[in-house]
């Protein structure tokens, strides 16, 4: 496996220096650069093509979106976290429809910069073979439109919990992948056991050796999602 590219766009130097040395934990992953403006990103881009930009949304120069946008508009198609303060949801949509694979909200944990590493490794990954489920995540269509889903489910959070069970690697708890997409331990076993219901992902029981069992959820590679439930009246 090749190492994962990674360029820094943040004009905060404590903060950048924080995320390379939480990066670089990871033996296959090289921070190529760190750019502190809008101009300096769009420049070691095009000098370094990484294979990742975690890209700051507030730049001294400028809006990270705009440099996003400008990207998309020459064709680029490099992988593009973008990294911010500014939770609000409009923010997070006009970075998705921008063309953003995944938004962090600052503070996030190591765990989660890894899964944004993880991700960005199962979409980069060959299959050989590509089924429409997969072909439909990778376009942002199917069984995620918000017309098919049901109440309590959105579209965008849906994607969110799925990748995190697609980079993991292993089986996860409803606490874990909480955790690692800012839900609740409830809301994300809501997502899970929808991903579950429409064949994109499965469930395993841990047993102790006292109480219940523990509900484990992995993704379900290869399987084309089932018809999503209508909403409920």
């Amino acid at each position: 496996m090749s190492r994962v590219r990674v360029l820094l766009v943040e004009d905060d130097l404590r903060v950048a220096r924080v995320n390379r040395e939480l990066l670089e934990r990871d033996p296959d992953v090289h921070v190529v650069g760190s750019a502190a403006t809008l101009a300096q990103g769009d420049a070691l881009v095009q000098v370094l093509v990484p294979d990742l930009v975690l890209l700051d949304v507030h730049l001294p120069d400028g809006s990270g979106l705009v440099l996003l946008r400008h990207w998309r508009s020459q064709g680029r198609t490099t992988d593009v976290a973008l990294i911010t303060a500014a939770d609000d949801e409009a923010s997070v949509r006009t970075a998705l429809a921008q063309g953003a694979f995944d938004y962090l909200i600052k503070p996030f944990t190591g765990a989660r910069l890894a899964e944004v590493i993880a991700r960005h490794r199962a979409r980069r990954t060959p299959r050989g073979t590509l089924d429409q489920a997969h072909l439909d995540r990778l376009l942002g269509v199917g069984g995620a439109s918000p017309e098919t889903l049901p109440r309590g489910i959105d579209a965008h959070t849906l994607e969110r919990v799925a990748g995190v069970l697609e980079g993991a690697g292993q089986a996860l708890s409803a606490e874990e992948v909480g955790d690692r997409v800012h839900l609740s331990r409830v809301t994300a076993w809501r997502y899970l056991e929808h991903l579950v219901r429409t064949g994109r992902a499965s469930l395993d029981h841990q047993y102790g050796l006292a109480g219940r069992p523990a509900k484990l959820y992995r993704a379900q590679a290869g399987n084309a999602a089932q018809d999503t439930p209508q909403p409920e009246d």
